[in-house]
């Protein structure tokens, strides 16, 4: 079985982590590659997909949108992890429980390509990923820059995953 793990990034945060999980899937006799989605040409030959994106603006980013879009056919027929990048909780305080929500598109994609999870994780974001005025808003709330990744919980998913397509049973959404 080989899965592709495919992302949507701006600074490289999603990337490591899809690359992480591929090795986990890898190490655990599922070979998986991490590949950016925009460049690929087309989503057959995998037989599971994983995808992801960094989360801007409450969106993923364009070139993960289109790529779910482009192939729904090929993701149906498939089992399909999802997981998004963004700022976790403890970087902005009460903030986040207001203002961070599962990425619009989530609710599309449970319709056109059936994923069977959606996973959200926190990310790395540094002073030069924002404007003056993020930059202003962000310390305003109390957040905190740097690397905010829980590899532990990356893993476990990761693990999750390994141990559903291992299985060989049924895979329902």
């Amino acid at each position: 079985m080989t899965v592709l793990v495919g992302y949507a990034t701006r600074h490289g945060s999603t990337r490591d982590i899809a690359e992480r999980i591929a090795v986990r899937l890898t190490d655990q006799g599922l070979p998986a590659y991490a590949y950016a989605l925009d460049s690929l040409r087309g989503a057959r030959g995998y037989d599971a997909f994983v995808l992801g994106s960094a989360i801007h603006d409450t969106a993923w980013l364009p070139e993960a949108v289109a790529f779910a879009r482009r192939h729904p056919s090929t993701l149906t027929a498939c089992p399909v992890w999802l997981f998004s990048t963004g700022l976790p909780m403890r970087t902005v305080g009460r903030w986040w429980q207001t203002g961070a929500r599962e990425p619009k598109e989530i609710a599309e994609f449970a319709m056109l390509i059936h994923p069977l999870e959606h996973q959200l994780f926190a990310g790395v974001f540094q002073r030069d990923h924002t404007s003056l005025f993020g930059h202003l808003l962000f310390r305003a709330a109390g957040g905190e820059y740097g690397d905010h990744r829980d590899w532990v919980q990356i893993d476990g998913w990761a693990d999750r995953i390994a141990r559903r397509l291992r299985a060989g049973t049924p895979l329902t959404r």
